[in-house]
C-alpha cells in the first residue's frame, strides 16, 4: 500500500484558495457562477451569496444571486443556500436521509406542500399555517429536490415546489462528497457528514464508495483524503494570492469545524474572534491568509485586523470593500478601521 501523501499547511490553504477561485476572479458568466457555487453558496446572512460570488467572479452585482442559472433552497444543515440550477439534485437529493423514518418525513413534507400550494408561491409561514404545521418542518421536504425558496432577508422566504430531479439519490450523495473533497480537502467522512448535515453512517458509506478515487493525505492536524484527480494541484507550489478578499459569514473558505479551524487560523484567540458563539463575522483575507474580521451595517463596513497591515495592504482592503456589490453603492461605502 502506498504511503499517504504529506501536505503542508501552506499547500492545503493554497489548494483551497485555488479550488475556491479566491486567488484570481473568474470571468463573468453562468459557468463561473457554477464554479463559484461548487460547494454551494451559503446565504443564511442576507445576501452573503452575492458577496461570496463577488470574491470569485468578475462583475458581480447586487442581483447576481438571482441569475437564471442559480436557485435557492434549504441546503446543507437546512441553511439557506444558492446553488447552480444544474446542481439542484446534488444539494437536495444528496442529503436525502438514508433511514426509512427520515426519508418518509422528507417525502411527506414535500408531498403535503406540493398538494397544498397547487403551483402557487407563498411565504413559508403562510404555507405552514395552511397545513397546520410548524413552518420550519417544511425544510425537511427540501431534501427531495422539489422545494425551492426565495429569501431576500427582510421578509419570510417564499416557498414553492418543482418536479423532482431525475437523479438517483445515492449518486447525488457521491457527487456531494466529491464537491466537499474538492473544496474542503483534505477532509474526512466525519467532516463531510457534519458539513452536509447527514448521518455519520451515510458520510462513511460515501467515502467508502469513493475510496478507489481517493488519495490518503497526512496534514498538520491529522489524516484525511482528497480526490486523486486533485493530487497534482495539492502538490503544486502556492501561487500569488489576491491582495484582499472580504468573505461573508458562512463562506465555504472558512466554513470549518474542529481541527480544521486550527489549520486555517493558528492563533486560538483569533479563532475565537472569527468563529464566535453567535453570528460569525466575515473573514478578512489578505495575501491569502485570514488577517482579521469584518462586519457591515447598511453602508458602513467595519474592519478589525489582528495585526498591523502595511499601507499597500490597507489600500487593497479598502479597494475591495469599496467594490462590494451592495444596494448602498449609490451612497458609497464608508470604511471604519477597528484596529
Amino acid at each position: 500500500m502506498a504511503s499517504p501523501l504529506a501536505a503542508t499547511r501552506e499547500q492545503i490553504i493554497g489548494f483551497r484558495r485555488r479550488a475556491g477561485a479566491l486567488d484570481v476572479r473568474l470571468a463573468a458568466g453562468s459557468r463561473s457562477l457554477r464554479t463559484a457555487a461548487w460547494a454551494g453558496l451559503q446565504d443564511s446572512m442576507p445576501r452573503a451569496a452575492v458577496l461570496s460570488i463577488h470574491a470569485r467572479v468578475k462583475g458581480a452585482r447586487p442581483t447576481s444571486w438571482e441569475d437564471r442559472s442559480l436557485v435557492q433552497l434549504w441546503g446543507p444543515r437546512f441553511q439557506v443556500y444558492v446553488v447552480s440550477a444544474r446542481d439542484l439534485a446534488v444539494f437536495s437529493l444528496g442529503r436525502l436521509p438514508d433511514d426509512a423514518r427520515g426519508r418518509a418525513r422528507a417525502e411527506q413534507a414535500a408531498a403535503a406542500l406540493h398538494a397544498h400550494l397547487a403551483g402557487a408561491r407563498v411565504p413559508y409561514g403562510v404555507a405552514g399555517e395552511g397545513l397546520g404545521v410548524n413552518a420550519n418542518s417544511l425544510r425537511y421536504g427540501a431534501a427531495t429536490g422539489t422545494v425551492l425558496i426565495r429569501w431576500e432577508g427582510a421578509r419570510a422566504p417564499l416557498v414553492w415546489t418543482v418536479p423532482a430531479p431525475d437523479v438517483d439519490p445515492a449518486e447525488a450523495r457521491l457527487e456531494l462528497a466529491r464537491r466537499h473533497l474538492h473544496v474542503f480537502g483534505p477532509s474526512t467522512a466525519a467532516a463531510f457528514a457534519k458539513w452536509a448535515g447527514i448521518s455519520a453512517r451515510a458520510g462513511a458509506a460515501s467515502f467508502e464508495s469513493l475510496r478507489p478515487s481517493l488519495t490518503a493525505v497526512t496534514t498538520p492536524v491529522g489524516d484525511g483524503w482528497i480526490l486523486s484527480a486533485d493530487e497534482r494541484e495539492l502538490r503544486a507550489e502556492p501561487g500569488p494570492a489576491a491582495p484582499a478578499r472580504l468573505l461573508p459569514s458562512g463562506d465555504s473558505f472558512f466554513l470549518l469545524w474542529d481541527e480544521q479551524r486550527a489549520l486555517l487560523v493558528e492563533d486560538p484567540e483569533n479563532r475565537g474572534r472569527l468563529w464566535t458563539s453567535r453570528v460569525w463575522p466575515g473573514a478578512l483575507l489578505v495575501d491569502g491568509e485570514v488577517r482579521g474580521t469584518w462586519r457591515r451595517a447598511h453602508d458602513v463596513v467595519t474592519i478589525e485586523t489582528w495585526a498591523a497591515l502595511t499601507r499597500a495592504q490597507r489600500d487593497a482592503v479598502e479597494a475591495e470593500a469599496s467594490g462590494l456589490p451592495l444596494p448602498a453603492r449609490d451612497r458609497g461605502i464608508r470604511i471604519v478601521w477597528d484596529s
